[in-house]
């Protein structure tokens, strides 16, 4: 068998040598074949299980990890892989590769393991840039699930519109269940695809509801079809993501009463909305990195309690429009707004900032290049009954910086040290 890092040596220096032009007008055919390659070296071990695939602007690595621990109850196999890391089984290990689906071979690779140790369920994000790349060609998807749909990755496929349509490839992939957010005002998009069963989910719309919803930092309860949930999550959109996770379950014979015990065993979520500590002053962890999602996290944990809140920004030419828009809502939400280094890749850091900081007019952000002096100013700093919230790297263990390198990291190890 080949090693994989050799090949990865061997596409980059062809790629080198081929014309960017020329390259771009053949990306799909090239992406097409590698993807395929991956699954006839494999031998297309998808075929054999039950593969979901969960697509979205936000949601989808909290989507995934319920799901997982929800077809769990059936006692049989599940494998998952994400953001959050990869599981087969009971063995899970970090995801280092600063993308959240993994490239074709990869992504096959784990497949085969996945059926040789006898999983019958496979929960996979599935992102636009992994669409785009044809990453889930050679893949059979049995459930596709859509969470929301924001605007992000623009500059990669160069308009929200092909965006949107990579996300809906997922959707002409999986012929036997469609799940679908039918509270996102996009659903449309996605329910137009033809299914053996469809199931809609929401907050005020659909089929898996919820009801008599009572919220608070603590937890989250609410009421679906007469039975309540109780959960650790906060946040309206945690609700949304618990409903998807439902709805999933729903579709492979798991009763909710059985699934609300296996919801109010999860205490957090790795990175999302993550409590470090909640007393005398909350420290929260999460991934936000879109604006809408850092405003959902802000307006979750203000609460007329005192905001100090950690950012940067992708570096790497990522969705540049979002910095100004970080720096306005953290000026709207945040009593005090400490501006740090996030993961620049080759792109100067203070830039970044300038960037966040033009969107930002009441308060005078502090700049703090190591995050980790970032973090101890913020924790250091704060008061009984504040909130310190420290988004845009959540559970990811590596910064990746200049040259092409990329060093451990944890936002929350980091905090709990702080906090000794």
């Amino acid at each position: 068998m080949f090693k994989e890092s050799l090949l990865d040596k061997i596409l980059y220096r062809i790629k080198k040598l081929i014309p960017k032009s020329v390259f771009n007008t053949l990306a799909p055919m090239y992406h097409s074949l590698l993807a395929y390659a991956g699954a006839v070296l494999y031998r297309f071990p998808s075929k054999d299980m039950t593969v979901i695939g969960i697509t979205g602007t936000k949601g989808k690595s909290t989507v995934t990890y319920l799901v997982s621990k929800i077809l769990e109850a059936n006692n049989e196999g599940v494998a998952a892989i994400g953001s959050l890391g990869y599981k087969i089984k009971d063995r899970e290990w970090p995801n280092t590769l600063k993308m959240t689906m993994p490239g074709r071979f990869k992504l096959q690779k784990f497949l085969s393991q996945a059926k040789k140790a006898g999983c019958k369920y496979v929960v996979l994000e599935v992102t636009s840039e992994g669409i785009k790349q044809k990453r889930h060609l050679g893949i059979t998807f049995d459930c596709a699930v859509f969470t929301n749909l924001h605007k992000e990755h623009i500059e990669s496929h160069g308009s929200f519109e092909k965006y949107t349509e990579a996300k809906q490839e997922l959707f002409k992939a999986a012929k036997n269940i469609h799940v679908i957010n039918s509270d996102d005002p996009n659903f449309e998009l996605f329910s137009k695809y033809p299914s053996e069963k469809t199931i809609f989910y929401g907050i005020r719309t659909g089929e898996m509801r919820a009801a008599n919803i009572q919220k608070s930092n603590e937890e989250t309860t609410f009421n679906v079809y007469g039975t309540e949930f109780k959960i650790n999550l906060a946040g309206e959109f945690n609700i949304l993501n618990c409903l998807a996770a439902l709805a999933v379950g729903a579709m492979y014979g798991i009763e909710l009463p059985e699934a609300r015990h296996i919801l109010e065993s999860v205490r957090s979520i790795p990175g999302r909305m993550e409590f470090v500590q909640r007393k005398p002053f909350s420290v929260v962890v999460d991934y936000a990195h879109t604006p809408d999602s850092l405003e959902l996290v802000y307006k979750t944990l203000k609460n007329n309690s005192r905001l100090i809140c950690v950012l940067g920004a992708a570096g790497g030419g990522r969705d540049k429009w979002k910095r100004p828009e970080f720096g306005k809502i953290a000026d709207t939400y945040c009593d005090e707004i400490i501006l740090t280094n996030e993961d620049p890749f080759e792109e100067s850091p203070e830039k970044i900032l300038d960037e966040i900081s033009s969107g930002v007019k009441a308060h005078e952000p502090v700049r703090i290049m190591d995050r980790r002096e970032a973090i101890k100013k913020a924790i250091t700093g704060a008061q009984p009954g504040n909130t310190v919230i420290i988004t845009g790297k959540g559970s990811e263990p590596s910064m990746a910086i200049a040259g092409n390198r990329k060093i451990p990291w944890s936002d929350k190890k980091i905090a709990e040290e702080i906090l000794k």
